[in-house]
């Protein structure tokens, strides 16, 4: 995951030179990274679908080969169109997609006890490469220029992701099962065939799957349009407030490394809570970094905010996956996972851009800081509401295995 996001983050690094070379505006330059991460969200159903079928080497072969020639095209391309048809179809598609929806659904399969922070781990792969990426790019760029920097990003690709893409054919025993068996295969004994009865179905929480899946897209799109309000202007925020862009990269850097360790975190807590229990912590801790934002705006109060940000909201994009693998079936892990991660994505980008245009409205960022507040208020809202069904369903079956089930039993039993 860390290489295959190579494909989101370089381009970050070439946009001024792309402007040069290719005599365009600033928001021309931009759109590269836009249709990356457009192509980036779509490619992750794509192939999720793919690993559910095939199993996950396939689509990782598969992204390693796009991310290079996309690479390799994108280095050579002789128009800004060219440019950008790589960027959206070779590295974001087919590219970066691979390695992110794919892999996390997969992993998804070969936990159970501890799968919150099997997944936290994983997914931490995308934070750590957008720590490492930019760089590594940036100094390639300085000794080669930029499109020498793509090649061997390119061959690097080429030479890494194909061979760790082997290690990956073994399939996980619960899929083998699934597509092996003629029938359904009778419930394992336990509190884990318990928890599979109770809490996987054809109808999760008692839901249409389909509506469930929009609902938790929902959840994902607004959580991820508030996050984005920070993530996206805090450079540019503290350079209004006269701090400079020096300050608002070090906070940037911060969030991401604190959103770092809050993945392993919360991981470790929905191992013991649940995907949903965590998901509500989470998006109300970061409602609370929200809205401190609002009030502080001295130097040192913005720092602390931004490390507390990132403390809160790191965790919360690996619970989605974590709820899919909870509560629907192994074998539509992959399509599923991919579809919410598209959501968090459209959200992302969503969010970057709705808080430009608000400051565009009102020359100021307070507007847009309260948009994300009311964004991560549907979230909490849709989250209590899938939560809510989740505990009715453990009150009716508290002995069912599941871990709101377990809570509901403790609880039963000290009252």
């Amino acid at each position: 995951m860390t290489i295959g996001g190579s494909g989101m983050y370089a381009i970050t690094v070439v946009l001024p030179r792309i402007q040069q070379e290719f005599g365009v505006g600033r928001s021309e330059a931009s759109f590269p990274y836009s249709v990356t991460l457009v192509g980036f969200g779509l490619g992750g159903i794509l192939m999720g679908r793919l690993a559910d079928r095939f199993g996950v080497m396939v689509p990782v072969l598969v992204g390693g080969v796009a991310l290079g020639c996309g690479f390799l095209l994108a280095g050579s391309a002789h128009s800004l169109w060219q440019f950008n048809l790589a960027q959206a179809l070779l590295i974001g598609l087919l590219g970066s997609s691979a390695t992110f929806a794919p892999l996390v659904a997969d992993t998804s399969q070969w936990f159970s006890r501890r799968r919150g922070i099997a997944l936290a781990i994983c997914m931490s792969g995308n934070y750590l490469a957008g720590a490492v990426w930019p760089p590594i790019a940036q100094h390639m760029v300085g000794l080669w220029g930029w499109r020498e920097a793509y090649a061997a990003i390119g061959y690097f690709c080429f030479a890494s992701i194909l061979p760790l893409a082997w290690v990956l054919k073994r399939r996980a025993p619960v899929l083998l099962a699934a597509v092996g068996a003629a029938a359904p295969a009778a419930p394992a004994a336990g509190a884990q065939g318990l928890a599979a009865r109770a809490a996987v179905s054809e109808r999760p929480l008692n839901l249409n799957p389909s509506l469930l899946t929009g609902l938790l897209s929902v959840a994902g799109l607004s959580c991820c349009v508030a996050m984005a309000m920070p993530q996206v202007h805090i450079v540019a925020y503290c350079s209004d407030l006269g701090f400079g862009a020096t300050e608002g990269a070090q906070m940037l850097s911060l969030m991401l490394g604190a959103g770092i360790v809050s993945r392993l975190v919360s991981g470790w807590i929905s191992d013991r809570l649940g995907g949903l229990i965590t998901l509500l912590i989470g998006s109300l801790l970061q409602l609370l970094a929200l809205t401190l934002f609002l009030p502080f705006k001295g130097l040192v109060p913005l720092y602390v905010i931004s490390g507390l940000f990132g403390l809160f909201q790191g965790g919360i994009v690996p619970c989605y996956a974590l709820i899919v693998r909870e509560y629907f079936l192994p074998q539509q892990a992959g399509a599923r996972v991919g579809t919410v991660l598209m959501a968090t994505l459209f959200g992302m980008a969503l969010g970057g851009w709705m808080s430009g245009a608000i400051f565009d409205l009102t020359g100021s960022y307070r507007a847009a800081f309260l948009n994300g507040i009311a964004f991560n208020l549907l979230n909490a809202a849709v989250v209590v509401f899938l939560l809510r069904r989740a505990w009715l369903l453990a009150l009716a079956h508290p002995g069912d295995g599941s871990r709101l089930g377990a809570i509901v039993e403790c609880f039963n039993r000290k009252t």
